[in-house]
């Protein structure tokens, strides 16, 4: 498996909740000039501690919340209303606290099973194109939505996840050449056992993460103890 050219910008913070404000402030500005532009923001959300802090930070924040449209980067196959669902975590945090039409947000159907709820969410995906914002976490492996080191990845937009290493083993994930087709990826990453991933990543092993590579790069907001 051949690693892309990946443009990295890194961003380091000295605390968790600095690096939270000010991913929040980014998407905030980042939507507003999508809206100005095109009357949409497609965003993509993550699971994880991480994005949790910055999810109830958004849902605290004013804008034309009419105008975002929602995505998920991954789910686990679990019921809809179970505690570790990435969905139920980003409504309980965020979108139940403001006025995204229901419509506007995509939830993965994983309740299916990894084939029939990939297939769904296939289908719900064509005709869109580029998203304006990718948010991805990092795992101790270097695994990012569920994409995770020594699996081969299928061809297409959304990934049936049989054998995830970590549980639930049965999970649906966008690709990394979805996943790669934003106008801004940033990942967000927090916690010291993050280090060796961060470490790998850095000098350039073929960890998970680093299979995502739009055009423009990623941006990787991150606790300066991670990268010292």
């Amino acid at each position: 498996m051949v690693v892309p050219g990946q443009i990295r910008r890194w961003h380091a913070y000295p605390s968790l909740q600095i690096l939270q404000q000010e991913a929040c402030s980014m998407i905030l500005e980042i939507a507003e000039k999508a809206i100005e532009k095109t009357g949409i923001f497609r965003i993509v959300l993550a699971g994880g501690s991480t994005p949790k802090g910055l999810y109830e930070r958004l849902g605290k924040e004013k804008s034309e919340w009419a105008s975002w449209k929602i995505y998920f980067g991954d789910e686990r196959c679990l019921p809809p209303d179970h505690p570790e669902r990435n969905s139920l975590m980003a409504f309980d945090s965020w979108l139940s606290l403001v006025d995204i039409p229901e419509e506007n947000i995509h939830v993965i159907e994983a309740e299916l099973g990894p084939e029939e709820g990939a297939s769904r969410y296939r289908q719900m995906l064509k005709g869109t194109g580029e998203f304006d914002f990718v948010l991805l976490g990092l795992g101790e492996d270097g695994h990012t939505a569920s994409l995770f080191p020594g699996k081969k990845w299928q061809e297409g937009d959304v990934i049936a996840v049989h054998d995830a290493p970590k549980p639930p083993p049965e999970r649906i994930s966008l690709s990394p050449s979805r996943l790669s087709l934003a106008k801004k990826v940033c990942f967000l990453v927090s916690g010291g056992s993050k280090k060796q991933a961060v470490s790998d990543w850095r000098s350039g092993k073929p960890i998970p993460a680093s299979f995502i590579a739009p055009e423009s790069g990623v941006d990787i907001f991150i606790e300066s103890s991670l990268i010292g």
